[in-house]
C-alpha cells in the first residue's frame, strides 16, 4: 500500500469515527487492558499519529497500527472483513 493510499484509508476511518461521534483518547500505555468503550476512541486518536509516521517514512509502524485499528473496527462490527480487505486494495 502506498503512503497516498494509506492516507486515504486514514481519512475514511476518521470520517467513520466522526460520523459515529467517537471521540479521541490517548490510552495510557502503562495500563494493561482497556475496556471495549475505550478501544475505538483510542483507535481514532491513533490516526493522527499514523499520518505523522507516514510523513516520517515509518511505514512498518503504520502497517502494524492499521492492523490493530482494523481488528478493532471488525470487532465493533463497523466493517466486515471483506470491506476491510477492500480498503487495503490498490
Amino acid at each position: 500500500m502506498t503512503p497516498e493510499k494509506m492516507l486515504g484509508v486514514i481519512d475514511l476511518y476518521r470520517k467513520r469515527f466522526e460520523e459515529q461521534k467517537i471521540g479521541k483518547i490517548d490510552f495510557p500505555h502503562e495500563e494493561y487492558l482497556c475496556s471495549g468503550e475505550q478501544a475505538l476512541p483510542h483507535c481514532h486518536g491513533m490516526l493522527d499519529q499514523m499520518t505523522t509516521f507516514i510523513h516520517e517514512g515509518r511505514m512498518d509502524k503504520v502497517f502494524r497500527w492499521l492492523g490493530f485499528i482494523q481488528g478493532c473496527l471488525w470487532a465493533a462490527r463497523l466493517y466486515t472483513i471483506n470491506e476491510l480487505k477492500d480498503h487495503n486494495r490498490p
